[in-house]
């Protein structure tokens, strides 16, 4: 085929596979160790020990690089060590006797396992040529290893001397890996002396072994480029034309799961590289150079996004395993490894951004909100999937599961776009004000007898051991609290408790008739799901029999906690002995009949992934759409760090800032013309990256949450109180009015001004 017609063809096949994303891999580069055994003719990694300070790096200097790389937002630390050292050199033999290690792969065990005890980063193996025994002592302390096939030539002059290079012991390896479980990282190495015929022989051999085990996770195609002082200085450099073609061959030849990757640094113009069909850039290092090539320095970070997407693709950080293979732990990671992967991923199992914004923390979020000042829509700069759901939306397409999972997706300018059209969508529904209410929170007792696993709030079965005391507030407290409450301007209390083994269904009406005595006016938002649902089945009274003499003795409205994620997959996590998910929408079904309202949350970030999402927004649209129920739709990012799934690491550290914002802005989205307001919550995600979701769809900031506490057990470090001066104050300099609302997002009437009581 002409180069043109298949360069064409596996950027087609690309596109369907993997879309317009174009992952790498945030990285450190530790050469564990220099000397080799092996003499590749291209090769200037390897050194004698003449030119080296010591036979091994030291595991201290591993470690001082791999906290560069943290501190650096990097997920990866790549080793690459010279392949049995100690076979050639006495030198590394007496070395690794010294230190205690039996060869060099005990050491490099050592260092892996020390950069994830001691760092938290993943570590790749890129050890060569290793036995099974070998590269199963790796598995326990590795997120995935790797080696080079470079070529089933086996009568090439670069690997005369070079015992590890033969076809027959690299094949060995990459079939040995397969049976091991292991994700894989393999490639060939193009313009060696070889012919095309030999690359397809290797590339076939490559796939081959991947129908059988599954392992192959990506394959890099790296051109050869000479260096001087190798015996192959003379040779050419590999034609870019000849690389280009060796890409898109792959891509047509390797199954169309396995990623394909080509090195950025090596390349004048790496942009040419996503028009060959590659969809990774590999490892890309700001902070180590590359130690195999350093006459050919990374691009940077903003150099690497800038030439992705003028190219029309985006660019996303993944982990050294990649997301396929990361679903699938039990099979592809050793049970040590499986918590350190799930703490560096966001919830497609790519890498999470690189930012120091976490839900309840105090790090500031990145700004994804590009400039709008622009002319035209943001949404004409995108492509790919992305932009077709946008525009379907735009014309009045209500998008399914499928395509909220697009759009959840959006990455770089993608981000951005979907922000706008929500923004868009919200202006549309209810215009420019910004509004919140004045409100209480009565967290009345936090003893509770269910075993929610993300619950830091509740003393219960799993909980005990974490911080505050077990306590249960009387009705004189409850209404002395709401009588202060009114006084200082809030129209609504919120009620929310834990289930307390000694309650009935009746505590609750108690606990209503308590505020009602204290104030004949304050609106009672109260109880979720789960508690109307336990108090009626204590009680064993039909629901709405049981919501309809709480709403006599004066409930006004529910909120929509208890939903967490309503897909009982991911429930069975998260609260195995909760309500389910038909039983939630039951409850609120059964509450709107009555004529309660209520509102939807989602509690995300921590095991889920964004189909679970989806479906949690087309069930609550679904009721929505037979009941027109609910006021607003409330996303409540995870707060991860007091939690008991968190700290018996079971789950991710809640969700990255772009996955908030989109939560915002893909749910305003899809509750277009079903909820009109979509709510931030400033207690979980912190005012600073409120305006962000106000330029994403947002119309509400919630309440001043005098006493919130719930987010403050699972580790928030804000959520007291906010005034409406403070509302205020963050919301008009972004040019929107701010205005009080009430719980059913009227305005309050024969109240006095708010801002100077709720003090």
């Amino acid at each position: 085929m002409p180069l043109g017609a298949i360069l064409d063809a596996a950027r087609a096949r690309r596109l369907a596979r993997h879309g317009i994303r174009t992952t790498f891999s945030p990285k450190v580069f530790v050469p564990l160790t220099q000397l080799c055994r092996d003499r590749c003719g291209y090769c200037t990694f390897a050194q004698p020990p003449a030119r080296l300070a010591s036979p091994y790096m030291a595991i201290d200097e591993v470690l001082a690089v791999a906290r560069q790389g943290a501190a650096a937002g990097c997920h990866e630390v790549l080793f690459t060590l010279g392949e049995r050292p100690e076979l050639r050199y006495p030198m590394a033999a007496a070395w690794l006797s010294e230190h205690g290690y039996t060869d060099t792969i005990d050491y490099l065990v050592a260092a892996c396992r020390a950069v994830r005890d001691e760092v938290g980063l993943l570590a790749h193996a890129n050890a060569g040529a290793l036995g099974e025994t070998e590269l199963a002592r790796l598995r326990p302390v590795t997120a995935s290893q790797g080696m080079m096939l470079e070529t089933l030539d086996a009568a090439l002059a670069c690997h005369r001397g070079s015992p590890d290079k033969t076809p027959a012991r690299r094949l060995a390896t990459l079939e040995a890996a397969g049976r091991q479980a292991i994700a894989f990282t393999t490639g060939i190495l193009v313009g060696i002396g070889e012919s095309r015929e030999d690359r397809i022989a290797a590339l076939e051999a490559i796939a081959e072994a991947h129908r059988r085990y599954g392992h192959v996770q990506e394959v890099i195609v790296q051109n050869f480029v000479p260096k001087p002082g190798t015996a192959m200085h003379a040779m050419p450099p590999c034609g870019e034309d000849e690389h280009l073609w060796s890409i898109a061959a792959a891509r047509m030849i390797l199954p169309e799961q396995v990623h394909l990757q080509a090195p950025p640094n090596l390349s004048d113009d790496f942009g040419r590289l996503l028009a060959a069909g590659i969809d990774d850039w590999g490892g890309v290092s700001p902070v180590t150079l590359d130690h195999v090539n350093p006459e050919r320095a990374w691009p940077t970070l903003e150099r690497l996004r800038e030439v992705t997407e003028i190219a029309g693709y985006t660019l996303a950080p993944r982990l050294t395993i990649y997301p396929e293979f990361a679903a699938d732990p039990q099979r592809w990671l050793d049970e040590e490894m499986r918590f350190p992967v799930l703490d560096h991923a966001d919830a497609e199992l790519l890498g999470r951004d690189i930012e120091a914004w976490y839900s309840g923390g105090d790090g500031s979020p990145p700004q994804l909100i590009s400039d709008r000042s622009r002319p035209g829509p943001l949404r004409r700069a995108v492509h790919g999937r992305v932009r077709e759901i946008l525009d379907g939306v735009l014309g009045g397409e209500q998008p399914m599961v499928e395509e909220i999972v697009d759009l959840f997706a959006a990455r770089g300018p993608e981000v951005s776009a979907v922000a706008e059209v929500a923004d868009e969508l919200r202006r549309r529904a209810v215009g420019e004000t910004v509004t919140f209410v004045v409100n209480r929170n009565v967290n009345y007792t936090n003893i509770c007898t269910f075993k929610c696993r993300f619950c830091a709030f509740s003393k219960g079965p799993l909980s005990l051991d974490l911080r505050g005391a077990p306590y249960l507030l009387g009705v004189d407290e409850i209404s002395a609290r709401v009588a202060d409450a009114e006084r200082r301007g809030a129209t609504e209390v919120c009620l929310q408790g834990g289930i307390h083994p000694d309650f009935d269904g009746d505590y609750y009406l108690e606990v209503v008739k308590a505020v009602r005595s204290a104030s004949a006016t304050i609106h009672i938002h109260g109880f979720s799901a789960l508690e109307v649902t336990e108090g009626a089945r204590r009680l064993g009274e039909p629901l709405d029999s049981y919501l309809r003499r709480l709403m006599d003795a004066g409930l006004k409205t529910l909120p929509g906690t208890a939903a967490e994620i309503l897909d009982d997959d991911i429930r069975a996590v998260l609260c195995p002995d909760k309500i389910e998910t038909e039983e939630w929408l039951h409850a609120h079904r059964t509450a709107h009949a009555v004529g309660l309202r209520s509102n939807v949350t989602i509690m995300f970030g921590a095991i889920e992934q964004p189909v679970h999402w989806a479906r949690h927004l087309v069930r609550t649209r679904e009721l929505q759409e037979e009941t027109g129920g609910f006021t607003e739709f409330v996303p409540l990012p995870f707060v991860h760090m007091a939690t008991p799934l968190y700290l018996r690491r079971r789950c991710r550290r809640g969700p990255t800032f772009r996955e908030t914002l989109l939560m915002h802005a893909v749910g305003r989205i899809a509750y277009h013309g079903s909820i009109d307001n979509i709510q931030a919550s400033w207690v979980k995600i912190g005012k600073e990256g409120i305006p962000q979701l106000l330029a994403s769809g947002c119309n509400d900031l919630g309440g001043t949450l005098m006493d919130e506490n719930i987010s403050r057990a699972a580790g928030a470090s804000h959520g007291q109180l906010m005034t409406p001066d403070d509302f205020r104050a963050l919301v008009e300099p972004l040019g929107r009015p701010v205005a009080q609302r009430t719980t059913l997002y009227g305005r309050p009437v024969g109240r006095r001004d708010a801002a100077s009581a709720a003090t």
